[in-house]
């Protein structure tokens, strides 16, 4: 409930806290408040409306974000100081609140990639993948002599080079649940519609070996992936030299493809908030909700993810599950973290992070309320393990951990050919070969971080611009780079380090 110009929020008539807008001084008044406040607040942080007892729970959007540690008075900035996590129990309730979005029948098209295997690209990369982090230099090496060489000058069809690497594949089981996960982790990089073409490099000796990622069938059915371990090529420089003729193949075949006019419904949206604040919840991520249900709407798919930071609103989304199935899937998906958490020492409350409680962020509760708005409102679909690949159209959710980096790899490997990225602390990172597109939660950090940042969603507050029109403006921008304009991470070029695998299980 926003007044023109007022200082505070009011989220739900249900709510006895209101959101600052603004800098308060004390002695002011918020709005939706009637006495002064006795101190000063930051935007972003939460002011008492009425009297908040001991023990009483906390409501913000309507819902329970915490309890009371003491009583609170009126006007009372209410935080860390004196607003805790309390037991948390839902109300899981399955599929009764699954409501089909009313379809776009006018079709709408981008203009993409499409490949042998029917799915469609947004980006035309060759990947250099690895199996085991010992592989890694070498890779890197091959991408380094690629780009010294000039061997993709005479392919400007081609995008680049993408050398994926990372600190596993070894050192692990290779039959328990953290191998499988890295399996389908590389398996759905190797089969990616952004990349034309794949380099597989293993070391030879290593848990992963790249006879099962490749096993008896074709990864890409269109022949344009090779593979080698160094052990067996025999050692760096071979290595090398073997990958740059095997690169100048690739390169022939990746710059046959262009781009053609494809329906919308080819795109995928692996959606993620990260360095969130108290805006998060009110500006950008119900603004990416509505792009999302636009997408869902012309037969695209959006991915939701970050298990630990849906904790407190999955009861929200397992009332838009299809069927009863689908929403006790992801409650076995809370449970298992639950046991996952408290196995290893950690609390499903450890977040929100430092930065997140500055932002004005208190309990994983109120953070994961803010950030399932990123779902929109479409019925949730299915619901996957990290990096499974998605195969169904609609609204879905992905199981990851809330560690941005991590989360994105997995929706990639998932299938996302388009990340977009809300933050209200800034952010400042890639996922190659998946273009990402960030949205800004507030006007201020927008100004201060404009080159990192491709939408300001701070002017819904400080402009009075609808959720509507800015959630247009997000599909639009959606659309406008899968057709290849480049957003703000891919102009600095990001994307070299942010391949991180979730590593599950002992390290031996």
């Amino acid at each position: 409930m926003l007044q023109p110009h007022a200082n505070s929020i009011l989220l739900n008539n249900e709510d006895n806290i209101v959101v600052a807008l603004q800098d308060i001084e004390a002695g002011t008044k918020a709005a939706f408040v009637e006495v002064p406040l006795p101190g000063q607040i930051q935007r972003g942080h939460k002011i008492a409306r009425c009297p908040i007892a001991a023990g009483e729970n906390v409501i913000r959007y309507g819902q329970i974000i915490g309890q009371a540690k003491c009583d609170i008075a009126p006007g009372a900035h209410v935080h860390v100081h004196n607003l805790g996590m309390g037991d948390h129990s839902q109300d899981y309730q399955h599929a009764e609140a699954s409501v089909p979005l009313e379809p776009i029948a006018q079709e709408r098209t981008f203009q993409g990639y499409r490949r042998a295997t029917g799915r469609v690209g947004t980006r035309n990369y060759i990947g250099i993948l690895t199996s085991v982090n010992c592989s890694g230099s070498v890779a890197k090496f091959i991408a380094e002599a690629v780009e010294k060489s000039g061997l993709l000058d005479a392919y400007p069809n081609v995008d680049g080079i993408v050398p994926i690497v990372h600190g596993t594949g070894c050192g692990m089981s290779g039959k328990d649940e953290g191998y499988a996960t890295l399996f389908r982790t590389l398996s759905g990089y190797a089969q990616h519609p952004n990349f034309a073409a794949i380099l597989l490099i293993g070391l030879g000796c290593e848990v992963m070996q790249i006879a099962d990622l490749v096993g008896d069938r074709k990864i890409r059915p269109d022949g344009d992936l090779r593979y080698m371990t160094i052990q067996q090529t025999g050692g760096t420089r071979k290595t090398i030299e073997a990958g740059l003729e095997h690169i100048k193949d690739l390169a022939e075949l990746a710059s046959k493809a262009v781009r053609t006019p494809v329906p919308v419904s080819e795109i995928t949206v692996g959606m993620q908030c990260g360095g969130s604040d108290g805006y998060s919840g009110i500006t950008a991520n119900p603004a990416l909700g509505i792009a999302s249900d636009l997408l869902v709407r012309h037969g695209g798919t959006t991915i939701l993810s970050e298990t630990s930071e849906i904790y407190g609103a999955e009861h929200l989304l397992t009332r838009r599950a299809v069927s009863v199935d689908v929403g006790r899937k992801l409650i076995d998906r809370v449970r298992w973290w639950e046991d996952y958490t408290a196995r290893n020492g950690g609390e499903m409350d450890n977040n929100p992070s430092p930065g997140n409680k500055r932002g004005g962020l208190t309990t994983i509760l109120e953070k994961s309320l803010g950030a399932a708005a990123k779902g929109g409102s479409a019925p949730l679909v299915d619901v996957y393990k990290f990096g499974q690949p998605v195969d169904k159209k609609g609204f879905v959710f992905m199981d990851s951990p809330g560690f941005d980096p991590c989360s994105v790899t997995g929706q990639i490997a998932s299938g996302a050919n388009i990340i977009v990225f809300t933050t209200g602390r800034g952010s400042v990172s890639g996922y190659m070969p998946t273009p990402c597109i960030k949205l800004a939660t507030n006007s201020e950090m927008y100004g201060r971080m404009s080159e990192d940042m491709d939408i300001n969603c701070g002017d819904i507050i400080s402009d009075n611009v609808s959720l509507e029109t800015k959630g247009q403006e997000i599909f639009d921008r959606i659309v406008a780079v899968a057709s290849g304009e480049k957003s703000m991470s891919e102009d600095l070029g990001f994307g070299g380090v942010e391949f991180v695998p979730w590593q599950i299980g002992a390290v031996m």
